[in-house]
């Protein structure tokens, strides 16, 4: 059996204190060593305990869980899962939560709570072990806002294609925020529900000089411009004479997953061959490494993120086992690289 990871719940609510640590103590690899109602609590505990992994819920008393966690990640880092309802504002909550330092989150329903929790524990479980083993580097520099420059719109003849779930959400914005302008049009699937991937493609928007928005069917993929998988919908690409465009679907999951990147990836290769460059990032699982293989088959450039620079090295690193990838690089080359193949 693998090592045993240790988690400290943190959550206002008695009853979900209570049913996370049920949840959780069923995975014997996991082990619930503590609870606290606030983070005045979550400090002594921590000091006391050192958990491997931290459950963090958005809304708290004393002291908002966002501000918690940031204290935390300057003064202790430690993995933390945000346990987050499908609100719009804790949509925004959860994303900055993300760029401060947790490593990923889960949805925490509004009605029916204990149905709720119970529904989504393999989730939970899956999430807080991954969480245990992954590699936390909280955001130094926040990301800065950038002016952008009108652009005619222009179709692109060539398109990059990147896939992400865990971790992803940092990794594709700071891949974005050195693309320039001109940069062919980009194709974004990252594992996250509805409320969230509209904020997300917002927030990229902001801080890249590319226009970021969530697809839209039918939509033309330009030059300059990113499109994000809209949550629960599959993000695929098609082709009309020299012209591609987005198709946004709602057809059943793919590897569990709905928006899937072997979606995308598939169809890029299918679409787009030699056109294309591919980048699968951080992420839980498997998805995206049949998607990768195809595009490198097709004759598209494949770029994995390293093991050394993944929160979690599941998603590329199952890549890497498979071939798919031509190419292994730190998250901290991927722009330069994109850049140099847009140039050829």
């Amino acid at each position: 059996m693998s090592q045993v990871a240790t988690v400290l719940i943190v959550d206002d609510s008695a009853l979900v204190r209570k049913l996370l640590t049920a949840l959780l103590s069923r995975d014997p690899e996991l082990r619930v060593i503590g609870t606290a109602a606030d983070p005045y609590e979550a400090r002594e505990k921590i000091k006391a305990l050192s958990p491997n992994v931290i459950t963090l819920d958005v809304e708290m008393p004393k002291m908002d869980g966002l501000t918690f966690l940031r204290n935390l990640m300057r003064l202790r880092p430690t993995p933390v899962v945000m346990v987050s309802s499908l609100t719009e504002a804790n949509a925004d909550v959860t994303i900055a939560a993300l760029e401060a330092g947790a490593v990923d989150y889960v949805e925490k329903p509004k009605l029916g709570v204990a149905e709720g929790l119970h529904a989504m524990a393999d989730e939970l479980c899956a999430k807080v072990k991954a969480a245990a083993r992954a590699r936390v580097r909280p955001r130094e520099q926040p990301l800065r806002e950038i002016e952008k420059r009108a652009m005619a719109l222009q179709t692109t003849d060539r398109v990059i294609a990147i896939g992400a779930s865990t971790g992803g959400t940092e990794a594709i914005a700071d891949i974005l925020a050195e693309l320039p302008p001109t940069s062919p049009g980009v194709v974004i699937t990252q594992h996250m529900p509805p409320t969230f991937s509209k904020r997300f493609a917002e927030r990229l928007d902001r801080s890249s000089q590319l226009a970021v928005t969530e697809a839209i069917d039918g939509a033309p993929v330009l030059l300059g411009h990113a499109y994000v998988a809209p949550g629960d919908h599959h993000l695929r690409l098609a082709r009309s004479g020299a012209k591609y465009y987005c198709r946004v679907t709602q057809d059943a999951p793919i590897n569990l997953h709905r928006p899937a990147v072997d979606a995308l990836f598939g169809t890029v290769a299918q679409e787009a061959g030699h056109n294309a460059l591919g980048v699968i990032l951080t992420g839980m699982g498997a998805d995206g490494a049949v998607g990768l293989g195809q595009m490198k088959s097709a004759g598209a450039h494949t770029i994995a993120q390293d093991r050394e620079t993944s929160v979690v090295w599941g998603m590329p690193g199952e890549a890497v086992k498979r071939g798919a990838a031509g190419e292994i690089l730190p998250l901290s080359a991927m722009a330069r690289r994109i850049k140099e193949w847009s140039q050829r």
